[in-house]
């Protein structure tokens, strides 16, 4: 379980986040939405410690985050708005080895947990192909994979469709809602519900740093007018 409790991040004078709490529970699909600048990426940086609170606490399987950060990373798979940011070395495998490999696992478990991971994301047999010659949406398989690779209890996406076309966003959306049935839990962070309503369990809306909307999908999509997020049926 990932808890926030009365979480405050401030850049300056100005509230990004401003005393949210929110727990997302294990095996549990969230759907993290808002406008630019609602405080969704910095609520989700505090999940793995990539960034500090000013005040509150977040806490991964009981354990505060900033206490044990190896723990929380381990935990708790990022994959960043734009995979390339992640992205360690030149080819598929190599890449999706890293975080394994950086964690002193022996070489028989790094390859089981690497052929795992790209099976999950339906790249299996494509380990020396370079990254850099895939596609959009195979490159966010990739960053998945990589995450997976970790073997973490719960998966966090920022904004994972961005740029991808239609095909490439339904090849992630088959392979989260697989994950999800496979029991990780899922934090999907978006300002657009039109992909992911009809996987979420609960969708949660920040506004101006603050908790805005928490609810099973059906009871969100009421209660989005002034939230500048889109809804699915727009």
């Amino acid at each position: 379980m990932i808890q926030v409790q009365n979480l405050v991040h401030r850049y300056g004078e100005t509230a990004a986040v401003d005393g949210v709490s929110l727990d997302v529970d294990d095996g549990e699909f969230v759907v993290l939405a808002g406008a630019n600048g609602s405080g969704k990426t910095t609520l989700v940086r505090h999940f793995d410690g990539l960034l500090e609170p000013d005040a509150g606490d977040v806490l991964v399987d009981g354990t505060p985050v900033q206490e044990n950060l190896v723990a929380a990373r381990t935990k708790v798979g990022m994959v960043f708005q734009d995979p390339r940011d992640q992205f360690v070395a030149a080819t598929v495998g190599a890449d999706v080895a890293f975080g394994p490999e950086n964690l002193g696992l022996d070489r028989d478990e790094i390859e089981a947990r690497v052929d795992e991971a790209l099976d999950a994301v339906e790249l299996d047999g494509r380990r020396e192909e370079r990254i850099d010659r895939l596609s959009g949406g195979e490159q966010e398989r990739v960053a998945i994979a990589g995450a997976l690779a970790m073997r973490p209890a719960h998966l966090v996406l920022d904004e994972p469709f961005t740029g991808l076309d239609d095909p490439a966003r339904q090849s992630v959306l088959t392979r989260l809602d697989a994950l999800h049935d496979a029991g990780t839990s899922l934090v999907v962070v978006t300002h657009d519900l039109r992909d992911v309503a009809d996987l979420a369990d609960r969708v949660v809306v920040l506004s101006d740093g603050q908790v805005a909307v928490d609810a099973p999908p059906a009871t969100a999509l009421d209660h989005l007018d002034g939230t500048r997020v889109r809804h699915p049926h727009e």
